[in-house]
């Protein structure tokens, strides 16, 4: 027997909630529309998948590519996650004893402005590349940071 799944895990197509003490063997109502689904793969050859179908990504090429796997979703949720990152760099200021202010304005062009009367992120040249700020570093390089070492954060 071919299983009949709703138009989603939550909605029937008419628009009706499941009632999940029904259990597995719920059909849908006979109007509705069914799916089936059926996989048929098609083995590939011997020798398609080496060592050089091994990709490296440098550097943010890898955030790039594949943005959900680092904040979550690609859509609302995960641009509220990255609000979220920067708002929390201010309460970890403010934590640690460095701030006493933050301010979040919801800008009418959808845009968010953090501003808290913390430290800041450094300006100077960084060690790591001399001909980079700091700042340039620790906002394009993946894994940069000051909560790495325990030295500058005694609480995050």
């Amino acid at each position: 027997m071919t299983p009949e799944f709703p138009a989603d895990e939550t909605e029937s197509t008419t628009g009706e909630t499941p009632d999940p003490s029904q259990g597995a063997e719920t059909q849908a109502p006979a109007e509705a529309e069914t799916r089936s689904t059926s996989i048929s793969p098609k083995i590939k050859q011997p020798g398609e998948y080496g060592a050089d179908s091994i990709q490296i990504l440098e550097g943010l090429e890898a955030v790039r590519k594949r943005p959900g796997m680092y904040i979550g979703s690609t859509g609302p949720r995960g641009l509220h996650h990255l609000v979220y990152e920067i708002v929390d760099n201010s309460v970890d200021e403010a934590l640690a004893g460095y701030a006493d202010t933050i301010h979040v304005t919801l800008l009418e062009d959808g845009g968010v402005r953090v501003i808290d009367n913390g430290r800041g992120i450094p300006v100077d040249p960084h060690s790591s590349d001399p001909s980079k700020s700091t700042v340039e570093v620790v906002l394009t390089i993946l894994h940069a940071g000051g909560k790495f070492g325990g030295g500058a954060y005694a609480v995050s």
